[in-house]
């Protein structure tokens, strides 16, 4: 072989890598849009769970792009969409409000423990959704009477309660757990909270106007500041149960409600089906299957609570 055709031989052998790697097709990208920094925390870590049970490892088969909120939730939405990523996970009922005002072509997994998904308007049908969003909703209200129930059961001749939430998310709930509460001969008392400074002046009136306990109703602002809430009821000793199972962990009482990580996975899960070609569309909404019970004694022996013996036995944790 001549000189000149080795050279061209091999540098040949050289480019080609090169050529072939940047004609790769760009990673698939999956947009996080999130009501706070927390895109490295457990739920999301239950997402890419999900996602790599599908097949999808961050870094090695798709990338992300994260926006944050609540703010700013519009601007998110109009980023990812202008970016057209590939899909979108929001992870709070505004994220995902948001999103969907912005996006009807995008596929959108989304996580709302408050709204009923048909009334709201992102599915036809949970079987069928039919449209570009799906995901894992609650849309559960009855399940604050199983939570007045279990206060019924701890708090000695309870009488009196205080129902917190913020009616643009707990409007259902606010209905549901008032009417549980007639059923069982207990009267109920609304305390709106929208911002996470309403907390301490609303368990202080709940305190002041001689409330026995409280049902602290789901949204992204009490799950985030779980810590706090448990802290403020502890100090003005107000028994109050939670949907979330991270209140009692962090000092609240108790807890009845669906395991959130496992939601989040299953959330992963779709957003992976959806990289590998489903459409969201034929993608059924999904239901929580399992609900767990969990005790803080810690708490309950601070508030001078006696956890009948039936409760500790069916508790799914139980923190002493």
């Amino acid at each position: 072989m001549r000189r000149r055709e080795l050279i061209s031989v091999i540098a040949g052998a050289t480019v080609w890598p090169l050529v072939a790697r940047a004609q790769q097709p760009a990673l698939p990208v999956v947009g996080w849009i999130s009501e706070t920094p927390r895109i490295k925390g457990p739920l999301e870590t239950a997402v890419r769970k999900g996602m790599a049970e599908s097949g999808y490892v961050e870094g090695k088969n798709f990338a992300s792009e994260y926006r944050l909120g609540p703010e700013s939730f519009p601007q998110a939405a109009a980023d990812l969409v202008r970016l057209k990523v590939n899909a979108i996970f929001a992870e709070t009922p505004t994220a995902l409000a948001a999103v969907s005002k912005t996006t009807t072509s995008i596929p959108i997994v989304g996580v709302d423990l408050e709204s009923d998904p048909v009334a709201k308007g992102y599915a036809k049908s949970l079987a069928r959704p039919g449209g570009n969003v799906t995901g894992m909703f609650l849309d559960i209200p009855e399940l604050s009477g199983k939570q007045v129930e279990l206060l019924k059961a701890i708090v000695p001749r309870l009488s009196r309660i205080a129902i917190f939430g913020d009616p643009s998310l707990n409007a259902l709930q606010f209905a549901a757990t008032e009417s549980a509460a007639r059923a069982l001969a207990v009267e109920a008392e609304i305390m709106e909270v929208r911002v996470r400074d309403d907390f301490e002046g609303a368990l202080e009136m709940a305190r002041r106007r001689h409330v026995d306990a409280g049902v602290l109703l789901s949204s992204p602002l009490a799950y985030l500041n779980s810590k706090k809430i448990s802290e403020l009821a502890l100090a003005k000793r107000l028994p109050l149960i939670s949907l979330f199972g991270q209140f009692p962990k962090t000092g609240g009482l108790l807890a009845y409600g669906p395991n959130v990580g496992e939601m989040f996975r299953r959330c992963g899960s779709y957003v992976g089906k959806i990289l590998a070609g489903a459409k969201p569309g034929d993608l059924p909404i999904q239901r929580p299957e399992k609900f767990d019970l969990v005790i803080n004694l810690m708490t309950a022996a601070a508030l001078g609570l006696s956890v009948p013996p039936v409760l500790l036995t069916t508790a799914d944790e139980v923190i002493e």
